[in-house]
């Protein structure tokens, strides 16, 4: 039953996800081993879309450590629960709270033991920066963990990249890239843990700055980014991305800032706010407000989205029925479901 649910789930998500987007590429699956032990080490820039991106794309059925802050609340816990998710506790959740991080590495173990995929987020936390931020010791942890529990497990690391257009705009495009996974244990020498943890580390951090976009010039980060949304750059191509950034003078970027381009509100857009009022009304006055930080934004967009959506065509095609028949109920529910797939598709990315 519960993989019933699980299974009916993820359709649902990954539907709604495909709709959302304007766009959505998934590259090189190819590179996910099947029955092998699989930790994933993705970039993180975009909240709770990235763990649901790769859920539903990953071919695999995966668990996930995500920071135990998100699993305060009590309802939520029993969805994060269903979704496989498990906290990982960080020295800013308090000394004390480290002590029930081994009761996490333990699972991990048994799970890498019985040929699962764990997903954990090396950098540690999120950000919308178009970079690779240092990566934390975490994931080396519970490689560890799970080596001490058995020396000889074959665990294949495969870095992912995740890439948006613009990750706080709707509609937005995403590319995820499965990189070519490695053998961890090829890394490891029992003598020197901390020394082979961190040559595993260097070799993810590299392999994730050619997956996505790696502006790595602190220093003139705004002015590289300014030139390469001037440019119009592909940001769902990191390695053409990555290329113009190497390419640029630095010397003529000193001075360089992003310019605020004043959008006018089109004909399709106004449209789409009056078919979809209710909806739109609901995330500006009363989810927006709401959003604890920008690298949460899509999230809870698309939450409004994934639930609120079903409830309101369900309550306008009541409407409709009461007023004239189920006809004509089911052909406004139907125009305006095609008609916000038709937006998605042809609009201009705008910060909503």
């Amino acid at each position: 039953m519960k993989q019933t649910l699980y299974s009916l789930l993820k359709f649902w998500v990954k539907t709604s996800l495909y709709l959302y987007h304007k766009k959505i590429t998934v590259n090189g699956l190819e590179n996910v081993p099947k029955n092998k032990p699989v930790l994933f080490l993705p970039n993180h820039q975009n909240a709770l879309i990235d763990i649901l991106l790769l859920v539903v794309d990953c071919n695999r059925k995966p668990y996930f450590l995500a920071r135990s802050d998100i699993f305060g609340n009590k309802r939520l816990n029993s969805f994060f629960k269903f979704l496989q998710m498990m906290p990982i506790y960080r020295i800013r959740d308090g000394r004390s709270s480290l002590k029930k991080n081994e009761k996490v590495f333990n699972t991990c173990a048994k799970l890498f033991k019985n040929n699962e995929a764990i997903f954990i987020f090396p950098e540690g936390n999120h950000g919308l920066k178009r970079k690779v931020r240092p990566l934390s010791r975490g994931f080396g942890r519970v490689l560890l963990g799970a080596w001490e529990k058995d020396p000889s497990l074959d665990i294949h690391i495969v870095p992912v990249g995740l890439n948006y257009k613009k990750a706080t705009d709707f509609p937005d495009s995403a590319a995820v890239y499965f990189g070519k996974s490695f053998r961890a244990l090829d890394f490891y020498n029992n003598e020197e843990p901390s020394a082979s943890i961190n040559n595993i580390k260097h070799e993810v951090a590299f392999r994730l700055q050619h997956l996505t976009t790696h502006i790595g010039d602190e220093l003139n980060y705004s002015s590289v980014l300014a030139v390469l949304e001037e440019m119009q750059t592909n940001f769902l191509d990191p390695v053409e991305t990555n290329k113009i950034v190497k390419s640029l003078n630095r010397e003529a970027l000193t001075e360089k800032e992003g310019k605020s381009v004043e959008r006018k509100t089109s004909f399709f857009e106004m449209l789409f706010m009056i078919l979809n009022f209710p909806m739109v009304l609901l995330w500006k006055k009363v989810l927006k407000p709401k959003v604890p930080e920008p690298e949460f934004k899509s999230t809870f967009r698309f939450g409004i989205c994934l639930v609120g959506y079903p409830i309101f065509y369900t309550i306008l095609f009541v409407i409709c029925t009461l007023i004239w028949n189920w006809v004509v109920g089911a052909y406004v529910v139907l125009g305006i479901t095609l008609f916000n797939l038709f937006y998605v598709r042809i609009s201009n990315k705008r910060d909503k």
